[in-house]
C-alpha cells in the first residue's frame, strides 16, 4: 500500500502534537521536557511554512489518521550556514519499520535540492541505535560527538551529528 505524504494543514496541529508528546514524555529522542499542545505545534508549523520549509505528515495509523510528520529548518543562524538544514522526523510506533520513515525523508531531501540546499543535518541522541542505523543507510555520516551537552531523566545526554550532502558542488 503506498504511502500518502502531503503538506501538513492547520487542522494537523493536534495530531503533530500527539504524536511528539509520547517522545516528550517517554523517550530522549527529543529534549524537549515540557509538553506541547496543538497551539504551539501551529505555530511551528505556521513559522516553517512562511519561512519557506516543508513540513509534511504521512497518513497512515496514529492520531488525527497521522502515522508521522517531518520537517526542517534552520542549521544555526548567521549567513554561513543558509545553505545548511536540520531535519526531524517522528512517526507513532505502530508505523515504524514500515517504509513511512524513509518515504518521509526521501521527500524532504527531494525538497531540499529543489530549493538549492547543500546539507541536511541530522542531531541525534548517540543511545538512539534505530535513529542512527535509518541515518546510516540513508547515506548520512557521522560528523561528530557532543558529550554530555545536554539532560533529560536526570543524566547527561551525548549528541550526534550526522551530515548528507545534497549535492557535489565545488563552492557555493
Amino acid at each position: 500500500m503506498p504511502v500518502v505524504i502531503r503538506d501538513a494543514r492547520p487542522e494537523d496541529a493536534a495530531a503533530i502534537a500527539a504524536i511528539h508528546n509520547p517522545l516528550i514524555a517517554e523517550t530522549t529522542v527529543t529534549w524537549r521536557s515540557t509538553p506541547t499542545d496543538p497551539a504551539d505545534r501551529a505555530a511551528w508549523m505556521t513559522g516553517r511554512q512562511e519561512a519557506g520549509f516543508p513540513v509534511l505528515v504521512a497518513e497512515g495509523p496514529g492520531p488525527g489518521g497521522l502515522a508521522g510528520y517531518a520537517s526542517y529548518g534552520p542549521y544555526r543562524s548567521g549567513d554561513g550556514y543558509s545553505l545548511t538544514v536540520e531535519h526531524s522526523i517522528h512517526l507513532v510506533p505502530e508505523a515504524r519499520g514500515l517504509g513511512i520513515g524513509r518515504a518521509l525523508m526521501a521527500l524532504l531531501v527531494e525538497r531540499a535540492r529543489a530549493q538549492g540546499l547543500h546539507a541536511m543535518v541530522g542531531a541525534l541522541t548517540s543511545e538512539n541505535e534505530v535513529s542512527r542505523a535509518f541515518h546510516r543507510a540513508l547515506g548520512f555520516e557521522l560528523c561528530g560527538l557532543q558529550p554530555q551537552v545536554g539532560h533529560k531523566f536526570g543524566r547527561w545526554l551525548d549528541l550526534e551529528i550526522w551530515v548528507l550532502r545534497l549535492d557535489d558542488r565545488a563552492a557555493p
